[in-house]
């Protein structure tokens, strides 16, 4: 790893439940996430990056007994638990997963379209799922794989991101 600034995403948030500097929007941009250019990034990869960044602050947050739902804006589908977050770039999110009752779920956004709402739901196995902690090691190992390829220069690459399985 080299020493770089560390970098602020162009975000804000001003919230009564969190502390100056500790919601998702002010944290450092992690290397992986802020290696390149803004615009060697597609609209899905940049939603895909941003997503996983909120899904693991919320999870830190959470006790044993709950993980990360989603509900989508305008639905009445109930929420579904996480197991997944995948893009296509250039322009879709998907978000895999099982409902309430335990069916295999799968969400399907364009990002012009993309609402969603985190929830801290009741877990449904032995131990919650974390995937925004997943995500975030996935991203980092990708992000050290391209800077090694590109010769360390830190170029991003393009292409579809697998879903980080649960």
């Amino acid at each position: 790893m080299t020493d770089r600034p560390t970098l602020k995403p162009e975000a804000r948030a001003v919230r009564t439940d969190c502390n100056e500097g500790d919601c998702a929007e002010n944290q450092p941009l992690p290397e992986a996430i802020a290696r390149g250019q803004a615009n060697q990034k597609s609209p899905a990869e940049w939603a895909y990056l941003r997503l996983a960044l909120y899904l693991r602050k919320f999870e830190e947050q959470l006790d044993s007994e709950h993980e990360v739902g989603i509900g989508v804006a305008g639905s009445e589908a109930g929420a579904l638990h996480i197991r997944g977050v995948g893009y296509f770039a250039p322009d879709l999110v998907t978000f895999y997963g099982l409902d309430q009752h335990g069916a295999k779920t799968q969400l399907i956004q364009h990002v012009s379209q993309l609402n969603v709402m985190l929830k801290a739901v009741p877990k449904q196995a032995e131990t919650a799922e974390r995937i925004g902690f997943q995500l975030a090691s996935r991203i980092e190992a990708d992000g050290e794989a391209e800077a090694a390829a590109a010769g360390g220069e830190g170029g991003a690459g393009g292409g579809e991101a697998g879903a980080a399985a649960g």
